[in-house]
Order: structure tokens, then C-alpha cells, then sequence
């Protein structure tokens, strides 16, 4: 990250991306962390080749928010407008060009277009089957 997150003006954030809260660009950082940590190991060494991509990112932070919010998580999403994952590319994007993300030349907004439905991702029998992995039943 370039700048502070106490620095970012998150309104005019929200403004370039869409009707996203902070929470919605808050949750996304938070989930990249996770997903990078999960696909490269917590002590992956910094200058090694870390890159994700959208679709990578995508179902990180479907599982991210199934971890976090459980059979919530579709209600929470969708209470900051994220209903697809097409969203989480223009929050992605939005955060790159403020300088808070980066991408290599082969990535693009494309690359989060229709990874997966969110009706069916966050179904009931869906969130039971990854809610039941976690507790070990």
C-alpha cells in the first residue's frame, strides 16, 4: 500500500468506483491480504512473485466473507451494493488507481467478470457445506 488508510478520501473513492461504502473497499483489502496469505504462505517472502489474479481474488473473497460474516454473508455484500464479482473488480480497479493496489500489465477489470454467480457462491446449502468444512463437521 502507497498511502495510509487514514489519508484516503474514501467518498471520492466511492464516487469513481460506484455506490460501494468504505466498509465494501475495506473488506476487499482485508481479503487480499487473506487470499495472498492462503495461496502463498504467511512468511512468502516479499520480492518473490505474489501476484493473484481477479479470479484467484474472486473466490478468496467469497470465502473470505463466508469466514467472516457465515450465512450473512450474501446479506452483507449486498447491503454495500457487491452483487457480483464484476463489483469486486471495480472496487479492485478503484483502489489501483488510487494507488492503493497494484496490477501487472496482463491484469484488467475483465478479469473479474463473471467468476461466479452470487446466488448460487452464497446459496444456504452452499454456506452449510463451508461453514460445516470449518468447524471440522
Amino acid at each position: 500500500m502507497t498511502q495510509i488508510a487514514n489519508e484516503v478520501d474514501w467518498r471520492r473513492l466511492a464516487s469513481k468506483a460506484g455506490p460501494y461504502p468504505p466498509e465494501a473497499f475495506h473488506f476487499v483489502r482485508d481479503g487480499l491480504s487473506r487470499t495472498m496469505e492462503l495461496l502463498h504462505g504467511q512468511g512468502a517472502e516479499p520480492e518473490g512473485d505474489r501476484h493473484i489474479s481477479g479470479q484467484q481474488l474472486c473466490v478468496g473473497l467469497r470465502e473470505y466473507a463466508i469466514e467472516r460474516y457465515g450465512m450473512m454473508a450474501f446479506s452483507v455484500l449486498s447491503s454495500w451494493h457487491v452483487q457480483r464479482t464484476d463489483d469486486f473488480g471495480r472496487i479492485v480497479f478503484a483502489m489501483i488507481d488510487a494507488g492503493l493496489f497494484s496490477k501487472t500489465n496482463r491484469d484488467s477489470v475483465d478479469d473479474f467478470r463473471c467468476v461466479y454467480d452470487f446466488h448460487e457462491a452464497f446459496s444456504r446449502d452452499r454456506l452449510l457445506t463451508a461453514i460445516g468444512r470449518r468447524s471440522g463437521a
